[in-house]
């Protein structure tokens, strides 16, 4: 393994900051000039732009740098944690595009209220704004592991320098300049992963010398992860596309339905060939650097390239982070303003705009201080996802399961799954069970116990939500 001089160090910075230089440049250009720019685009996002943020927002840094570490440690079958991402856009399609894009909501929260009242939308949105709090530490980490590698400064400092750029561009781009420059950022991203994987096979010798030399499990299906594992994250990724904020809020960007629904397509066609990717990657690297920490899988073959090759793929890696926490970070402001600022204040348009900037820079810089507590960050990536299953079971009874119209079992399902699920995952799964299948099976056992309980309230119908902004 080599290691940058620093005239290639140098390099490699120029070519990043670069980078950076004229995104931000552009971001400025096309940055939100008003709520409606800032919240969904104003409407007008061609499918094509949805479909490449859908695939931005589960293949981005968390994912790439998470799944290359999952690779290392349990083989091959670790792409099915981004497989599940490209069943799941269709399906997500097929079964609830309609229903929320005809609700005219902007937030997962209030498609749901339309059928249990405020009291559910709050407790969705905090639910909500915790996992997609925690998404972002993962990406943080992720995109501090990679920028530490090249520039060679500690995490902490390589995780600010993340802060600092990605929460410009969504903070001043809102919805209409994360769009556009996710574009660019996006096809970066892809072009310097299968960069790597190229490169990767170039060192290996291709496949030939990892499958005859490495243990059998890193090529079969189920690897080193097991069938359970594979299940629960496909269970998982596909439960929290249907409810993931910046899913609904993309969607919701487009003209009408059917551009709405083209999206997810698009959204499977990229996903699917980048998975295998990811996880050829992962596995290279520990065929060629098996001494080393698994979460630098991914960012260790920038220190045997050419310094401008290097700096082509380092700039790819950026490129991914700064997706991944704008997009986060953007969906998690969206929910503070329009499930908790707007009803409470009820700003002008002008107020609304402003507040959310300022509130966008509160959310960027809040994930810093848990960032060197996440040691893996593939399994807080499904925990999180986890936490959005639960209110996705929520969302399909809802929407297809009429006669659960109890608000109370609505509310008891939401937190106790959120509890129950959480201090799961923090006893580290026990009994061998995936957090994901608690946080599956919960909410809809919760809500049956109730309908079986009498509810004096339950004649009451819920008073419809305001369509605030939208």
């Amino acid at each position: 393994m080599n290691s940058f001089t620093s005239s290639d160090t140098l390099i490699i910075v120029e070519i990043v900051i670069a980078y950076i230089i004229f995104t931000t440049w552009l971001t400025f250009r096309l940055r939100s000039k008003n709520a409606g720019d800032f919240m969904e685009g104003s409407r007008a996002m061609p499918a094509f732009i949805v479909g490449i943020l859908l695939m931005s927002e589960y293949i981005g840094a968390k994912s790439t740098i998470g799944t290359a570490q999952a690779a290392f440690e349990g083989g091959i079958a670790a792409s099915w944690s981004v497989l599940g991402a490209a069943i799941g856009f269709p399906l997500f399609g097929l079964i609830l595009v309609k229903r929320i894009y005809n609700t005219g909501k902007i937030t997962i929260s209030g498609a749901i209220a339309e059928k249990y009242g405020n009291s559910t939308k709050n407790i969705i949105s905090i639910i909500m704004i915790y996992a997609l709090l925690l998404v972002n530490v993962g990406n943080y980490v992720s995109g501090a592991a990679a920028i530490s590698t090249v520039l060679q400064v500690n995490l902490p400092v390589a995780a600010f320098i993340t802060t600092i750029v990605s929460t410009f561009y969504f903070a001043f781009g809102g919805m209409k300049g994360v769009a556009w420059v996710t574009m660019l950022h996006s096809a970066l991203k892809y072009i310097g992963l299968l960069i790597i994987m190229g490169f990767a096979l170039s060192r290996t010798g291709g496949f030939s010398p990892m499958i005859e030399q490495m243990p059998d499990f890193y090529w079969t299906w189920d690897g080193n992860i097991g069938a359970g594992t594979i299940v629960a994250w496909l269970i998982g990724t596909i439960g929290s596309i249907f409810c993931t904020q910046f899913v609904i809020q993309a969607i919701s960007s487009t003209k009408d339905v059917k551009s709405a629904q083209r999206s997810t397509w698009i959204a499977f066609f990229f996903c699917l060939p980048i998975a295998f990717a990811i996880a050829i990657i992962g596995v290279a690297a520990k065929f060629l650097h098996p001494e080393i920490n698994s979460l630098y899988a991914m960012p260790i073959f920038l220190q045997d390239m050419d310094p401008w090759l290097a700096g082509l793929v380092t700039t790819s890696l950026v490129a991914s982070i700064f997706v991944s926490v704008s997009t986060v970070a953007l969906a998690i402001a969206s929910l503070v303003v329009k499930d908790f600022y707007v009803p409470m204040r009820n700003p002008t348009k002008e107020q609304e705009f402003k507040a959310t900037r300022w509130i966008s820079l509160f959310i960027g810089f809040l994930p810093l201080i848990f960032v060197l507590l996440v040691p893996e960050v593939l399994k807080l990536s499904f925990f999180t996802r986890a936490i959005r299953l639960s209110i996705t079971v929520v969302a399909i009874i809802a929407f297809y399961a009429p006669f659960f119209k109890s608000t109370r079992g609505a509310n008891c399902a939401l937190l106790g799954a959120c509890v129950v699920t959480s201090v799961w995952y923090l006893l580290g799964d026990p009994f061998g069970i995936n957090n994901m299948y608690i946080a599956l099976l919960t909410p809809a056992v919760i809500m049956i116990l109730d309908r079986l309980i009498p509810n004096k309230s339950q004649q009451a119908t819920p008073k419809p939500v305001e369509n605030n902004g939208v």
